[in-house]
């Protein structure tokens, strides 16, 4: 049995009502504790008096695990020559920047203060891979969102108008079976459609082949989550991602959850309008207006910033429209068994490109427009806007006004002048960033035991050397603990662990595989039997990992 003290802090912990208050943290076997009674033994003892105290950040979505990642890899060479983890007798050798190894992301991740990251697209056929590329990232709590919505077999329950209760088995079933924490719907139904050549499909057009559109599929699935009982709303990548006007497609995406909680991803992408000669503009003002006064909602930003990165997404239909503006000028996209696809293509965001520099202003007036951080989350849609080393100067654009003012007048001019972000006085305070990063995330996805610093707490928690430059304090933690261990000291790993994996386990009724089992052995190319995870195949993809299992209570 160890015991820890953590004497003198600034604690500042967001889920608790705690702000910049001193206080102790006592740890006992990788969870926090009560100040012990008697004359119980110290194992080790840290003074961090003067040190702001939070718990372990949270990526609440990162694509760090399944088939496109994979792609990503392998496509760029060039990535990983210029960025490289060398191996010491701590960590094994990895690489990559905008698409790093499991190694690197997972060993960078730490070394940041982040102890738990979601992989928001895991196609259930292939969840067993992405599963086993969580498990070799290394130092951080994982879980997936799986992919609904342009799958064929819940694309023909809806044509055959099948009951709600039918879906919520289905849905229930899928959860279980790929042992995942929540669901994800990518540009609904139109994954399937462009593989019957239809380029678009807003949110009230019909599927060519199943005469579904996308706001059904959106109230469908974001009932069948809610009377679940998952505790993540549904995950939305909307339809017309990146094309100017789609702020209306947003707005009705909101309305499509009926009042039901529904999470909007990398919003930024979805904020458009058509303003101005070149037609493009930021709708930021309304979007942030319509999460203000619907409480139902929520979004993480999707922030681009200026540099290298490689775009991967299931959004084949729009990965395909942006193939040809690669950088550099090359791209995949294909086909996934039928029930989903993805496309890859590497992208430079550059600071003198109108869209570029107006996508940039966007996401920030966003972030900055909405009023509650527990309803915004810091994400750059990783590696999609900016890799996810990109945080600390993101927090810093946040946090400092001057130097966020100081940047925007490098940018293009013609996007400048269309963005009213050099009029936004409000800085984020550390309470909210701890806020964004910590508790929000915890709370969304149903992490009773992470995001905070109270009594039965894991404990995740990270120590900084205040700084008067945001990105110096956030890019580098004085120390990391990992459920109670000191893994990182002064930005260096000290100690490799494995982290845990988080799946939701929602009750159904079993009768539904009558339905499931003769598709499978019909249209897929793997039995039923087999698509299914085990408890112990999933610790065992992570090399003895824990598996921390969500209960969820039925909705009616």
């Amino acid at each position: 049995m160890s015991l820890i003290k953590l004497s003198g802090g600034r604690v500042i912990d967001p889920a608790n009502g705690v702000n910049d208050q001193v206080r102790d943290i006592w740890v006992r076997d990788g969870y926090i504790v009560a100040a012990p009674d008697g004359n119980e033994k110290v194992t080790a003892e840290y003074n961090i008096s003067g040190r702001i105290v939070m718990s372990g950040a949270i990526d609440m979505h990162t694509h760090i695990g399944g088939g496109k990642v994979n792609i990503a890899r392998e496509m760029l060479p060039e990535d990983h020559r210029g960025d490289t983890v060398e191996r010491t007798e701590l960590t094994r050798s990895s690489c990559g920047h905008a698409a790093p190894g499991t190694l690197a992301a997972g060993y960078r991740y730490a070394e940041m203060g982040y102890t738990a990251c979601f992989e928001p697209a895991v196609l259930p056929i292939n969840a067993r891979q992405a599963h086993m590329e969580m498990g070799d990232t290394p130092m951080v709590d994982t879980g997936g969102y799986v992919m609904l919505g342009s799958d064929d077999f819940l694309l023909r329950m809806l044509a055959a108008n099948e009951d709600q209760q039918a879906i919520n088995d289905y849905v229930a079933w899928t959860l279980n079976a790929t042992q995942t924490v929540g669901v994800k719907v990518v540009n609904p139904g139109a994954i399937s459609a462009f593989k019957f050549n239809q380029r678009k499909l807003d949110l009230d057009e019909e599927n060519a082949y199943y005469g579904v559109t996308p706001r059904r599929i959106l109230q469908v699935l974001s009932r069948a989550v809610h009377e679940l009982g998952v505790p993540k709303p549904l995950h939305v990548h909307a339809s017309n991602l990146g094309v100017p006007g789609n702020v209306g497609t947003t707005l009705g995406t909101m309305d499509a959850a009926e009042g039901l909680p529904i999470h909007l991803t990398h919003i930024q992408f979805h904020s458009y309008g058509t303003e101005g000669d070149r037609k493009f503009s930021s709708e930021a003002a309304r979007i942030a207006e319509a999460i203000n006064r619907q409480k139902n909602v929520t979004a993480d930003v999707g922030q681009i910033l200026f540099g290298q990165t490689v775009t991967a997404s299931g959004d084949n239909m729009v990965q395909y429209r942006n193939a040809d503006h690669g950088s550099p000028k090359k791209s995949v996209i294909m086909d996934i068994e039928c029930d989903a696809g993805c496309g890859v293509v590497p992208f430079k965001y550059k600071d003198q490109n109108f869209v570029n520099a107006l996508q940039w202003a966007i996401g920030l007036e966003i972030f900055l427009m909405v009023d509650d951080p527990w309803r915004v989350f810091l994400t750059t849609d990783h590696p999609n806007g900016a890799p996810f080393t990109t945080y600390p100067h993101l927090i810093k654009l946040l946090m400092d006004r001057s130097y966020r003012n100081a940047m925007l007048d490098t940018i293009n001019p013609e996007a400048r002048a269309m963005s009213n972000l050099g009029s936004l006085d409000r800085e984020y305070s550390l309470y909210e960033i701890a806020t964004m990063t910590r508790a929000a995330p915890a709370k969304l996805i149903g992490l009773a035991d992470r995001g905070h610093l109270a009594p039965g707490a894991a404990a995740d928690i990270v120590v900084y050397r205040e700084n008067a430059d945001p990105e110096r304090m956030f890019e580098k933690p004085e120390l990391v603990f990992k459920d109670g261990e000191l893994v990182v000291r002064d930005g260096r790993i000290v100690k490799v662990v494995r982290g845990n994996i988080h799946a939701v386990k929602p009750e159904f009724d079993i009768g539904i595989e009558k339905k499931i089992q003769p598709y499978f052995e019909r249209y897929h190319s793997v039995r039923m039997s087999n698509f299914k995870i085990s408890n112990d195949e999933l610790c065992e993809c992570g090399g003895g990992t824990k598996l921390i299992p969500h209960a969820c209570k039925k909705r009616g």
